[in-house]
């Protein structure tokens, strides 16, 4: 898949002030920090259209990205620690939910996990959450640069574990840095709208 022509197309909280055009979706989900904007913004190719910061909950609204007209990247807000009063979180939680639960065009879910650690149990939560309704998994082990190259593996042996997934389960190291794993999640994205 290539990318040249990308908008930052819509931007809501609730679902009439999502897309219309009945594009497939490709939903990034992860706990906060864990670079969701990073490597949309990797995936794109692009320096800053997905707002980065570095303290957790920076995103914390829908974000709707059309890529080359013919899909979205859609950036959820992250679960698990962010600067945010508890009634706060609790809305995104109910408006992440919503989303997952209610958007036809949603064609898979991106799963992003941290490749330094084992998954944690908001991960597991969220993973047998998005198991029990069906939905098409890929995961994500960002911030691969922080590892030495010999650790790689251990530590996508480490997390799929944690998971409980078998080598049927798609696992991309990844790197916003190098952007190392980013062909293959983009031809992997390709196969799953198709």
């Amino acid at each position: 898949m290539k990318i040249n022509n990308v908008t930052l197309e819509a931007v809501g909280v609730k679902l009439e002030q999502f897309p219309t055009t009945g594009l497939p979706e490709v939903a990034f989900v992860g706990r906060s920090n864990v670079g969701k904007s990073s490597l949309i913004n990797a995936l794109m190719g692009r320096k800053s259209l997905a707002r980065v910061s570095g303290s957790p909950g920076k995103t914390r609204t829908i974000n709707f990205y059309n890529i080359e007209d013919t899909l979205y990247f859609v950036d959820l807000p992250g679960y698990g620690y962010a600067k945010a009063p508890k009634h706060e979180k609790e809305k995104w939680g109910k408006m992440i939910e919503g989303y997952l639960q209610k958007r036809e065009q949603l064609r898979a879910i991106i799963l992003l996990i941290d490749i330094r650690h084992p998954p944690s149990p908001l991960d597991m939560q969220m993973y047998e959450w998005l198991a029990y309704y069906g939905f098409k998994m890929v995961f994500v082990l960002t911030k691969m640069d922080k590892l030495k190259r010999s650790q790689v593996d251990k530590h996508v042996k480490i997390v799929r574990t944690g998971l409980g997934v078998g080598t049927d389960s798609v696992l991309i190291p990844f790197s916003s840095e190098t952007k190392q794993g980013r062909e293959e999640l983009l031809d992997t994205i390709e196969r799953l709208v198709q």
